[in-house]
């Protein structure tokens, strides 16, 4: 009997076998997906944590900026506290005072601070005169106002005297109208305001530079509002101003550009670049002297992932693996026990069929031994010829059936048959048989059958036939009639004359009756004057349970 509990684990782990390849790829797909989801988990988690301190970064930068502007602006409206409560500042006196103030110029991210007045246009020229006759005969205001314009504003201080700054003196920074309308403005509000983007004086021989002012108008002393008297002012190179306010924000891994009015190529005033792949980017709008900027900042990244998601993405698809081959290791496992368990159903099949078999085959025996003997009985004369005539016919039944054993009751060949019948008739130098016909195999009942009727035809040949003397002979030979049947004729010569039996024998009964029966076709037995003459058909036929058991040794073999 099969174990009923290996029975029942393999149907319950049938749908496991069905898709031996499909259920280890579901796992890994699901673990697979599972450790995607918890990386874009992760992801978005730094994402938004990425977002948070970017928001904080781009806070600090923008104070960081205005701070540096409040700085300078405070500066400047010292400068215009001095040049407002005097009537003239000598070179000298704006040089102490500048120095005092800044020392070399670059404390707050500036190249320095400057005086320029306001001049009319006709008033230029005896401007000129006089600083000329203050030991400056260089000076000549550059570009010359142009003939609707009303001021001039040259630039007659600038500490501290650098030569970039030396170069910029005389500059009529009126005439630029980037320049020209933050005056306008500095004048209209009456407080400090920066410029748009500029290329400053000082940065001749960079002509990519930008750069920008601020100006603070200084008033005459007790003068109605909107009377100017010229403008203190500072000019800014931006990218030194922008490393100066980095100074004042701990984050120094951020991207940070610095735009004039709106974010666009052409309006980039400075930025600092950092290595690495841009992220998230932010912006924010300030307000710089009265003047608007856009400062724009960006995260970094050391890769597109992030580290925690390298690294549950490299265990989870190491687990992915691991699940993977797990569940291939169980569907293996089913895969066996599925193979175990159709072997053991072929074997149960098989062992059933056999069972079958051996009954009918059991049964099938013991009726043709009841009717030998009955009627070896009926034509016995005593208990010795009884004995010997069932001892033989018995043992005719056994040689069949030794024939068979040899095929695993599978089937046997009509020559082996006829030879193992007439084995004691064919030794030696001079044999008395002659056999004669192609391969041609039986199912074990049938060649039970046959060999009981070539036993008794033999048997009478000994007793009165071919075989009972020196000179017999018998021929036997067999032919395929059809697919389903075959031929086979018996004949003997040589023996003594043959008269037809006035009285039925055992063995013509046995041919006649039992073979007849089990062969299910008609005997002709003739008894010519040159001897004995029998011709019977056999039923090829196949036995389904052997060639069951071949089929499933043929496909464990190919398993294997």
């Amino acid at each position: 009997m099969i174990d009923q509990a290996l029975l029942d684990r393999v149907q319950k782990q049938a749908w496991i076998h069905k898709y031996p390849r499909g259920w280890p790829f579901l796992l890994f797909l699901i673990a697979s997906i599972t450790t995607a989801v918890s990386v874009m988990a992760i992801e978005r988690a730094d994402r938004q944590t990425r977002q948070v301190e970017l928001d904080r970064n781009l806070t600090e930068t923008a104070s960081a900026l205005q701070r540096r502007i409040t700085e300078n602006i405070a500066l400047l409206r010292a400068g215009a506290a001095l040049f407002a409560t005097q009537e003239d500042v000598t070179q000298d006196q704006f040089s102490e005072f500048a120095d005092d103030l800044q020392g070399d110029g670059k404390l707050y991210g500036s190249l320095g601070m400057g005086w320029a007045p306001l001049v009319p246009v006709d008033d230029l020229v005896p401007l000129e005169v006089k600083i000329h006759t203050e030991g400056r005969p260089d000076f000549v205001t550059y570009p010359r106002p142009e003939p609707d314009d009303v001021y001039a504003t040259p630039i007659v201080y600038l500490q501290p005297a650098t030569p970039d700054n030396r170069r910029a003196l005389s500059y009529n920074m009126f005439a630029d109208p980037v320049r020209r309308a933050a005056m306008e403005k500095a004048m209209e509000l009456g407080r400090p305001v920066a410029s748009g983007m500029v290329h400053l004086v000082q940065d001749r021989h960079r002509p990519d530079a930008a750069g920008f002012l601020i100006y603070m108008p200084v008033k005459y002393a007790g003068s109605s509002r909107g009377s100017v008297k010229g403008f203190v002012y500072s000019p800014f190179q931006a990218e030194s101003f922008l490393n100066s306010a980095s100074e004042l924000y701990r984050n120094n891994g951020i991207e940070v550009a610095i735009y004039d009015d709106h974010v666009a190529p052409e309006n980039l005033m400075a930025e600092r670049r950092v290595e690495g792949r841009t992220g998230t980017t932010m912006e924010r709008r300030i307000d710089v002297g009265n003047h608007s900027w856009v400062v724009e900042v960006s995260d970094k990244q050391g890769g597109i992932l992030s580290p925690l998601s390298r690294i549950t993405l490299f265990f989870g698809a190491i687990a992915s693996l691991m699940v993977m081959a797990i569940g291939r290791l169980i569907t293996r496992r089913a895969a066996e026990d599925r193979r175990v368990l159709d072997w053991l159903t072929s074997q149960s099949s098989i062992r059933n069929s056999l069972t079958r078999e051996l009954n009918h085959r059991v049964k099938n025996t013991l009726a043709n031994v009841l009717s030998i003997a009955a009627l070896t009985r009926r034509r016995a004369t005593d208990i010795d010829d009884f004995t010997e005539s069932l001892t033989a016919r018995i043992r005719a039944l056994s040689a069949t059936h030794d024939l068979l054993s040899q095929s695993d009751w599978g089937n046997a060949a009509i020559g082996d048959i006829v030879r193992s019948e007439l084995a004691p008739y064919m030794e030696g130098n001079e044999s008395h048989v002659e056999m004669a016909g192609p391969s041609i195999k039986l199912a074990p009942n049938d060649a039970m059958s046959l060999g009981l009727a070539i036993h008794e035809l033999a048997t009478n040949a000994a007793k009165y036939g071919a075989l009972s003397t020196i000179e017999g002979c018998i021929h036997v030979d067999w032919e395929l009639l059809s697919p389903e049947c075959a031929e086979i004729r018996w004949r003997e010569e040589g023996g003594p004359p043959v008269t037809e039996p006035q009285k039925r024998g055992f063995g013509r009964d046995l041919i006649e009756k039992i073979v007849v029966h089990e062969l299910k076709s008609e005997v002709d037995l003739k008894f010519n004057p040159g001897g004995v003459e029998c011709s019977l058909k056999v039923p090829v036929r196949a036995a389904r349970e052997f060639t069951l058991r071949a089929e499933k040794a043929a496909k464990a073999d190919l398993e294997t």
